[in-house]
């Protein structure tokens, strides 16, 4: 029996490249198909978030790499601040000094750096060091009383817990 072109055969399709494939044929190129297109869907997620993430770390680091700078600055502040504290003599030079400490505080606040709270809130060991208990029955027990070194926090992170002194309740 000889064919039409245009007759078709039951569970026979034409091929690509013009031979027939049968059914169970295309089943199977439809479902690699399908397989394909899901693992290049699966990829490009993978990149998309391998992208996030590698700019999420860039602009983490960049954000924290001037953490070593601010802490060896940290040093410098705490004199400077040590010696406003305690200098006696003339006013327009303390002035002069505490308008400077005041600068180099704006400045590096600009790049993120800000003091943790210290005096007068309730102790908190994520940022404050307790290094002294003072009973005092004025206070709430746990309010830091005084700020030894203080404290600061880098882009909202701790960068240098603040060195405090606690009340305590004093025994009767």
């Amino acid at each position: 029996m000889v064919m039409d072109d245009n007759e078709q055969h039951e569970g026979v399709t034409p091929g690509s490249d013009g031979g027939e494939v049968s059914s169970d044929q295309a089943q199977q190129l439809k479902q690699e198909r399908d397989d394909l297109y899901d693992r290049l869907l699966r990829k490009q997620a993978e990149f998309d978030n391998f992208r996030k993430r590698v700019e999420r770390e860039r602009s983490e680091f960049a954000q924290f790499a001037s953490a070593e700078l601010m802490k060896e600055l940290l040093n410098a502040l705490d004199s400077f601040d040590l010696a406003i504290r305690n200098a006696s003599g003339d006013e327009n030079t303390l002035k002069g000094f505490e308008l400077i400490y005041k600068q180099l505080l704006d400045t590096l606040g600009r790049f993120g750096l800000k003091p943790v709270e210290a005096r007068g809130q309730m102790f908190d060991p994520n940022f404050h060091q307790a290094v002294v208990t003072e009973p005092n029955n004025d206070l709430a027990e746990n309010t830091v009383i005084q700020e030894m070194r203080r404290g600061y926090l880098l882009n909202g992170r701790l960068l240098r817990a603040a060195m405090v002194s606690v009340a305590t309740r004093n025994p009767s």
